[in-house]
């Protein structure tokens, strides 16, 4: 569960915000610490740029084909489905690192 999951789920419980109002406050949280990040990795030269171009086309691609979908979602269904998709990541957050731990016991 990540920063960016915590604000939305504040902004729409206690702060009495939309789904989609709290989204968008949320990509402007992170185009500003994504822009921030870049310049400090850049200058400890950590960005491979070559390796990273398939996933800046597949992030901008991405964000087009959520944009579609979002328009075809009812704003009282957005909600139930940001819950769906925390459960789903939370437990496959939870199989990961009991799968690393599995594995690190078997190294010792």
């Amino acid at each position: 569960l990540g920063g960016g999951s915590v604000l939305i789920i504040y902004l729409t419980l206690f702060n009495n915000t939309t789904q989609i109002n709290a989204q968008g406050i949320n990509l402007i949280f992170f185009v500003v610490c994504a822009s921030a990040s870049t310049i400090i990795y850049t200058i400890k030269k950590q960005i491979k740029y070559k390796e990273i171009i398939p996933l800046v086309l597949g992030g901008i691609i991405g964000a087009f084909i959520g944009q579609f979908f979002l328009k075809q979602i009812s704003i009282e269904l957005l909600p139930k489905l940001f819950g769906v998709f925390l459960i789903f990541m939370g437990i496959s957050s939870i199989i990961k690192t009991k799968k690393s731990v599995v594995t690190s016991d078997k190294m010792c």
